[in-house]
Order: C-alpha cells, then structure tokens, then sequence
C-alpha cells in the first residue's frame, strides 16, 4: 500500500528543514517521515513549523489550521494508521508526488483508509467498509474465498491415484514454511497476474500451496515401507529442493496435461540418428513422458521423450518444411503415404494441437545450413572438432561433425556451450581436431578450408552467451535414469560448473553419478512425477538392498526392472541383462546399429575417438575399437580389441 505527500509551500523553507534532519548523502534514500517527530498524529520537521498529518488517500499533508491539528489529535485517540516510509519512494518537491511505503503507527480516521482491496471481488474501500480481517468486503466474498481454496486444495491432492486427502497435522505449519522456502516460485510471473483482475485466492498463493501440497503427497513403495514423501524427507535429510524457478519452462511442471495415446502416429528424430527424422508410433504414455517405437523395427529401438519435445512433429510435417521421412522398415521412401499408411493400418494421426512446436520455422539468427564452425564432440569433450550447421529447425541447429558419420551429430541453439565461431581453438590455445584423413592437420587453416569445401562460416554475431544456472550443491531433484530411462528417480546435485551439474540417485554409490546439462529435458523439480502422475523411484534404502538381492538380480539395489537390451524385456534376472551391472555399467549400447546392423565400436561402424596420452602437435591418433560379444549363456564374457593408426607429418 503506497503513501503520496502533496504540499504547497517554499521552496526555501521545505530545503532548509530537509538539511538539518536528512541523512548522508551517501544513504541510499531520503526518509522525510523517519525525520519527523510525531505526538498524537501529528508530524513537526526540526526546525521548521510546519506540521503534517496523514490525509485521505494514506499520504502526508500540510495542517494549515489550527482546528485541523485538533481534529488529528481527536482521531489519534480512536484508531491506528500507518505511516509512509521512503523505503520505495523518490522525492519530489513543491506539489509533486513522492511514493511511499507505509511503516510506523499513528492513529487516524478509519474513513481514510482507502487502501484496501477484496482479494475475491476486488472491491476497494475503507477499513468501515471491510471485514476485520481486511481482505474481504463481505461475508459472502469470505465465505467464496474459503470455497476457492478447498476446491484449489482438493484438485491438488486429487490429481494422483490413491493420494490420502486426510486434514494436515498441527505440525504442518512449520513443514509449510520450509517447502515454501524451498519451493519459491518466479516472481516475474505472480507480478504480472498481480496486474490482472483476479477471481478467487491470488495466483501466486494458490500456486506455493499447490507445490507444498505436491510434497506432501506419498509414494508407494516396496518392502515394508509402505510410502514415501517429499517434504518428510527433505525434512529427515535437512536439504531443500532445487526451486521451481531454476529450471526450463519445458523441465518444471507442464500447464497442460498429456494427450497422446497408445496408437497414435507421428514424426520424430531418431535419438541415434539426429539428422534422421522416422515414422513413430506412441507405445506407452506414463505420466507427461511417451515411449516412442520406430514402426517395423524391433521394440528394442524404443526410446522415452517428454510430450513436449522438440524433437516430435505431427504427420506431414517433414512433407510440409521439406525434411526426408525415412518410412518404416521395408517399405520405399517414395512409395510411402501417410494417408494410405493410416488407413491400411486402421491408426490415428497424433492431433497438431499435442504438439507445442506445431508450424513453427523460426531461423536461429545468423546461422544458415553448410555454415562452418568448431564445435564440441560430445561423445567425447576433449575434443573440439570443424564441423557444419547440417540443419535449422525453430531456434535449433543440427551440428555435424566434418569427415564423421551422423551419429555424433546433436542439436542445440545459439546460447549453447559446445559451439564456437572459427578460430575459437586459436584464440583459446586449444587443439582443433580435423576431419579424419586430413591430409596435413598441423597445418591446417580455415581459409583454405572454407575455400577448398566452398562454403561460409558462421558469424560471431550468431553465437550467444548461455546465462549461469543457479543450482546449488545439494539441491534435490527429480532425474530420468539414463540407464534405465523408463525410471525417474530421486537425485542430488554432487558438483556442478558453468553449465552442468553432477547428480547423484540418492541410495545408491557415487559409481552411478554422472553429468547433465542443465538444460537437459530429464531433469524436473521435486514434485515433477506427482503433478503429471508419472511413477517416482524413491531412495533405495539398505533394506531395499537386501530384498533386491532376494529378487533375483545380484546387482545391489536394483530390483529386476529394465533391460540392457531396450523395451523388449521388461525385466532381468542376471547382471548379464541388468542396466547397472559391473559389466554393462559403462556400456553405451550392447544392440546392433538400427539401420547397420553393425555392432557398436565395430571395424566397420563409426570409430571411437580417444586422446592419446602422447600425442603432439604433429600427430593426431584416432583409436579404433571394437567388440566382439561372446554368447553370454555360456562364456558370459566380452573381448576387446584395440587397432590403431596415426596421422603424422611427413
């Protein structure tokens, strides 16, 4: 609530009294009323005989009579006020306004209070005119306001299957205020409805009750115990969760729910493949994620995405922006229809309106597709690598690495970390890796490059800064199990630098820890599996571990739950099958190329890259592995092999 001064008088007289009783200069505002000295409602400037009181409208003004002085001094026996402070004011002087914050008491005519506002009907009136709790003008507005929240409370503790809906404890209040503190929500958002006529409780409210609400509600779980919640454990544990507001919009709770349906086709880039985009059929829906199934080929090939990826499209858009669909397996490209394709099969196209990038071609500024640049191999981050903007999709660009095979290509945007404009080696005292082949790569130059592929490099101007997260170690969190990704799991941020943060899945040993960008879509803020209704993996306990190892599989803690091989197994019984295995812990993939057949590291499929420890300036070693899988049932075993060769300066 804001105060206004509005005063007529010299300029002379009003400077003067400001002088002796304003603080330093160096003080970061002037406060005229902590200046003041009050009696009875009634404010005197130091050496000055002007007088103030508290007018109407909440601000100050000049008494000018003296039966208005008497008036004040009758009123400040009956009732409190507030007076302006200039902790959010500036000064303005001679008629002008100064804004005000309201903090010291002193006592004036209820009818002045023109401040308030019914947080139901936003009525605005006198304390006379509202109730004594100040926010309602009615009962009947009460009475709304009380029926919003039990409904808003209801609709919470509803959204999850077999959710207990039993009245708080009296302990609550003090749990309320550390899920509060843990959950702050982005100001920016509760400022700008603050600016809308509301109808009911006010958003920001509603919404830090519903987040506490979401921590509060329990997981089911194995063993003896038989439920798990966030706010009793953040509780035990004397941690906080990562806030809502340090996360992507499409990583924090979705505003809509999931629509897809087992059935339903679509177009969508192959995770291995990012420059290929497949015919896909939805095969699971668990909470706002989707198992997607490359139509003809094996479910082993399944992969997990959330609802609003990226990297999903509705049929006939790659017709539409001019992109290649690759058709399911056995048929021909030029050959395939989709409206041929849905009939024969007797599906259902997944409606555009389920997709948030429908119809969308927005060209990262700068960028065009055969742009050269240097970019980071993520598959392995030692090296930074000439590579070319292959494709632009919305704000997003494929990066391909010149010489290598589709496989290592990714896509990001122009903030991202891993892509630099040319010469970014040079400046930086880094090695640029050169396409395999090159003739001379110590004498290798961007010039003649460019020249000799005829192309243009991307400009500096289209590269932006990432801003720094502000993930804190510690923090917990909710994280998809790359090793086991139809999973989410309980995690902690270990570590973290300028762009990545180190999770932990709290329970289980620090061998299963791993990095991920902060930007990735697999890492969502607690309470993230509640509110969509996916299946949470709470933290595994040491009675977990011992029942685990009852179950079948010896891999402590992990209870038989996925496959090394994909979708096709829902289960396992073996270390030989299990995703966290000693002998499939560090494996990328144990399956045959999709499209190939050829194992991964093969001879014949894309090297693997790895720095030599004694490597030099004239000579690159690119390291050739490959695997040769002995039938586990009877050897359970696996040979490597590791060929070799060098470029060197001759």
């Amino acid at each position: 609530m804001k105060g206004y001064i509005v005063a007529e008088f010299g300029w002379s007289d009003w400077w003067s009294a400001m002088e002796e009783s304003a603080p330093s200069t160096a003080g970061p505002k002037l406060d005229v009323n902590g200046a003041m000295e009050w009696k009875d409602g009634v404010g005197t400037l130091p050496g000055s005989t002007l007088k103030f009181r508290v007018n109407e409208s909440g601000g100050l003004e000049v008494i000018t009579a003296e039966g208005d002085e008497e008036g004040v001094r009758k009123a400040h026996a009956k009732t409190t006020w507030t007076v302006p402070t200039a902790q959010e004011g500036n000064p303005y002087m001679c008629g002008l306004v100064w804004s005000t914050a309201l903090s010291e008491k002193v006592q004036v005519d209820p009818w002045g209070q023109r401040g308030l506002v019914c947080v139901q009907c936003n009525r605005k009136g006198s304390a006379v005119d509202f109730l004594s709790d100040g926010r309602h003008c009615s009962e009947r507005c009460l009475q709304q306001d009380q029926l919003d929240e039990q409904r808003e409370e209801s609709r919470s503790n509803g959204e999850v299957t077999g959710v207990s809906r039993k009245r708080s404890h009296p302990g609550d209040e003090e749990l309320d205020g550390v899920i509060e503190a843990a959950e702050e929500d982005g100001e920016d958002n509760e400022e700008k409805e603050s600016r809308r006529p509301v109808h009911g409780a006010p958003r920001g409210r509603r919404k830090r009750r519903g987040d506490a609400a979401l921590l509060r509600q329990t997981v089911p779980c194995g063993g003896r115990k038989k439920s798990w919640c966030w706010a009793s454990y953040l509780e035990q544990e004397r941690a906080i969760a990562a806030p809502s507001k340090l996360f992507k919009e499409y990583q924090s709770f979705p505003q809509s729910k999931n629509g897809f349906r087992v059935g339903m086709r679509l177009e969508g880039v192959d995770p291995e493949h990012p420059s290929m985009y497949c015919v896909l059929s939805v095969t699971e829906v668990s909470g706002h994620r989707i198992r997607l199934h490359f139509d003809k080929f094996p479910e082993c090939y399944d992969f997990w995405v959330n609802c609003n990826s990226p990297d999903i499209h509705p049929v006939g858009w790659c017709e539409k922006t001019g992109h290649k669909l690759q058709p399911p397996k056995g048929m021909k490209s030029e050959a395939f229809s989709w409206c041929s394709y849905l009939k024969m099969n007797k599906v259902q196209a997944a409606p555009k309106a389920l997709f948030d990038n429908q119809n969308t071609m927005v060209t990262p500024l700068g960028f065009r597709v055969g742009m050269k640049l240097e970019a980071v191999d993520k598959k392995n981050p030692s090296f930074v690598c000439v590579a070319t903007v292959a494709d632009l999709v919305d704000s997003r660009l494929l990066v391909h690495f010149d010489g290598w095979d589709e496989s290592y290509d990714y896509w990001c945007d122009a903030t991202s970390p891993y892509i630099h404009p040319i010469g970014w080696c040079q400046e930086n005292g880094k090695t640029l890796t050169t396409p395999p082949g090159f003739p001379d790569p110590s004498s290798f130059s961007w010039e003649r490059y460019l020249e000799e592929t005829s192309s243009l490099p991307a400009p500096a101007r289209a590269f932006k800064s990432k801003p720094l997260h502000s993930f804190q170690l510690d923090m917990k969190l909710e994280v998809v199990d790359k090793r086991n990704p139809m999973l989410v799991r309980v995690a902690t941020v270990v570590d973290a630098d300028q762009h990545r943060i180190k999770i932990h899945f709290d329970g289980w040993t620090d061998e299963f820890d791993y990095w991920l960008d902060t930007d990735s879509p697999d890492i969502h803020p607690a309470g993230w599996c509640t509110k969509t209704g996916h299946p949470l993996q709470p933290p595994i306990s040491p009675q977990d571990i011992f029942e685990s190892s009852e179950a079948g599989c010896p891999t402590p803690g992990c209870k038989g739950v996925g496959h090394i091989k994909g979708a096709r197994y829902s289960g396992h019984h073996s270390a030989v099958g299990c995703p966290y295995s000693e002998i499939n812990l560090n494996k990328d993939s144990v399956l045959p190329d999709r499209l190939s057949g050829e194992m991964p590291g093969s001879v014949l499929g894309r090297p693997c890259r790895e720095p030599s420890p004694d490597a030099d300036a004239n000579a690159q070693e690119y390291v050739f592995s490959f695997s040769t899988l002995i039938d586990h049932r009877t050897h359970g075993g696996e040979i490597k092999v590791i060929m070799a060769y060098r470029f060197v300066e001759s």
